[in-house]
């Protein structure tokens, strides 16, 4: 496990295993500032043109694809596990939105994709995931098949060394944000960074009532859907 990983452990067990809901409590002052944000994306058609497709491997060294959760909602969020900050809030914030939506939670499927694989192991991954939830599943796989992913969520990434600082010593900046794909494997929407878990949640427990109550929202059988462009 990476040392962020372990010293967020260690602050987890001083405090109670309180990291998430900590976490949760302050986001809540951001709550309109996160709403704008996704008004706005919304509004200069940043989010146009997601197509939230992949192809990855998982921890068990399987192949894993957008499509390869029929019926269930996919809840996804890009990093690493060198990330000092944003990622492991992001996560946090992930279980405390599964903690939420209660019975829901069977319905969606979070996922933690890496954008450094040449840190970031299969069994790097496992031990961070694990951590914040048992049901996140961590996805990594060649640079190739990463920037296509980050690419296919609008997901900008890119590595920055300190001058002087060894060939594994690096930070990598990247996009924030947490996207929802649909019981098809389709982009739904993207929740803006900030933005509180219980709102998420809110959200994602609609749109799951929705498609329920809808026939025609139900996810055909692989060999029956349309091919995606």
């Amino acid at each position: 496990m990476p040392a962020r990983a372990a010293l967020l452990l260690a602050l987890a067990l001083l405090s109670g295993a309180a990291l998430p809901a900590a976490a949760a409590e302050a986001r809540q002052d951001a709550a309109p500032s996160a709403a704008a944000d996704n008004a706005a994306e919304d509004a200069a058609g940043e989010n146009r043109g997601i197509s939230g497709r992949y192809l990855l491997m998982d921890a068990n060294g399987r192949g894993v694809s957008n499509e390869d959760f029929p019926g269930q909602y996919q809840l996804i969020a890009f990093g690493y596990t060198f990330c000092p900050d944003v990622c492991p809030t992001t996560l946090a914030e992930m279980s405390v939105i599964m903690e939420r939506l209660g019975a829901t939670a069977e319905r969606v499927q979070p996922l933690f994709i890496t954008v450094d694989p040449e840190r970031d192991t299969a069994a790097v991954l496992r031990g961070y995931t694990e951590f914040f939830h048992p049901r996140i599943m961590g996805l990594t796989g060649s640079a190739d098949l990463v920037r296509r992913a980050a690419d296919s969520f609008k997901v900008r990434y890119e590595k920055v060394r300190e001058p002087g600082a060894p060939p594994g010593q690096y930070a990598v900046d990247h996009s924030a944000g947490i996207f929802l794909l649909g019981p098809d494997g389709r982009y739904l929407r993207k929740f803006a960074y900030a933005t509180p878990p219980a709102e998420i949640a809110q959200r994602i427990g609609e749109i799951v009532a929705a498609g329920e109550a809808s026939p025609l929202s139900r996810p055909l059988p692989r060999h029956l859907r349309p091919r995606q462009p």
